[in-house]
């Protein structure tokens, strides 16, 4: 998993005397879910993070290279639960099927649990899409890094034929941002026993 510093290129700067960077990110984070990102100045981040408004800016351009950090570091976050959820769910010795239909399960309750995501396209989609769109290479990135890793263990095992990971994470992922930013869907996100028979009958097979 590549570190914060890797998927946080606009923090200026970051090194050892940036430890508390995450506290930093938490605090604009409650601060959009609190009063939307066009309400949150930099000063109140500033403030909340425990630091000067001056070395906020050392940080940070602005408040849009602000919010392209918290998107990158929730994506993280998103996929680090996603897979502590798989792990917790499955034995490392079961199946390939059987690990793809808990990742998707992971995921769909990732999906649902993300109420900055939730807020922000009901509150202010304007601000928050072009992240996930047009500008939403670093987190689909993101996600295909962390799917070949997976697609690629799962070979490395022989529970799947050798192929090059990354064009099928790539799609995936793609696919699972989509779902993200459209959640009215056919597929059954809300229901864990249909989504299961449903990833065994349309997601295992694009894997395999």
């Amino acid at each position: 998993m590549a570190k914060l510093a890797k998927l946080l290129p606009l923090v200026r700067d970051a090194g050892a005397e940036d430890g508390n960077q995450a506290a930093v990110l938490d605090a604009a984070l409650m601060a959009f879910l609190d009063f939307g990102i066009k309400r949150t100045s930099m000063t109140e981040v500033a403030r909340r993070g425990g630091l000067s408004l001056a070395t906020l800016y050392r940080r940070f351009a602005g408040k849009s290279e602000l919010v392209q950090a918290v998107a990158l570091w929730q994506a993280k976050r998103f996929v680090e639960q996603v897979d502590a959820a798989v792990q917790a769910q499955v034995d490392r010795d079961a199946s390939a099927e059987d690990q793809i239909v808990e990742l998707f399960i992971a995921f769909l309750a990732g999906l649902r649990r993300n109420r900055l995501l939730e807020r922000l396209l009901n509150t202010e989609p304007e601000i928050v899409l072009p992240y996930l769109t047009v500008r939403g290479a670093p987190v689909i990135e993101l996600g295909r890094d962390y799917l070949a890793e997976f697609i690629t263990r799962l070979q490395s095992e022989g529970k799947l034929p050798q192929y090059d990971p990354l064009p099928v994470a790539e799609m995936v992922a793609r696919t699972s941002l989509s779902l993200s930013l459209t959640p009215q869907t056919m597929i059954p996100i809300d229901d864990d026993a249909a989504a299961r028979r449903f990833a065994r009958a349309h997601v295992v097979p694009g894997l395999l």
